[in-house]
C-alpha cells in the first residue's frame, strides 16, 4: 500500500459499504425533504442517519480536513443530483 491512504475504498471496503450507504440515505432524505418538508419527522430521522453514517469516515487530508472521504458525491445526493 506504499502511496496509497488506507482509508482509500480502494482498500477499505468497510468504509466503501459507509460511503454507499451515505449516498443511499442522501437520496432518501432529498426524497423526504421534497415531499415532505424540512419538520417533518421521517425527514429529519433519514438527516440525522445520513450525518451518522457520515461521521464513521475518516476524514480527508489525512484526518485533518474538514470533510469526511467521499463528501462530494454524499452531498450531491442530498440535494437530489446524482
Amino acid at each position: 500500500m506504499y502511496g496509497q491512504r488506507s482509508d482509500s475504498f480502494a482498500y477499505n471496503t468497510q468504509n466503501a459499504k459507509i460511503q454507499g450507504l451515505s449516498v443511499q440515505v442522501g437520496e432518501l432524505f432529498a426524497n423526504l425533504y421534497e415531499a415532505n418538508g424540512e419538520d417533518h419527522r421521517n425527514t429529519l430521522d433519514a438527516l440525522e442517519a445520513y450525518k451518522s453514517l457520515r461521521r464513521l469516515l475518516p476524514r480527508e487530508d489525512n484526518g485533518y480536513g474538514e470533510r469526511h472521504i467521499g463528501a462530494t458525491a454524499a452531498h450531491k445526493a442530498t440535494q437530489g443530483v446524482m
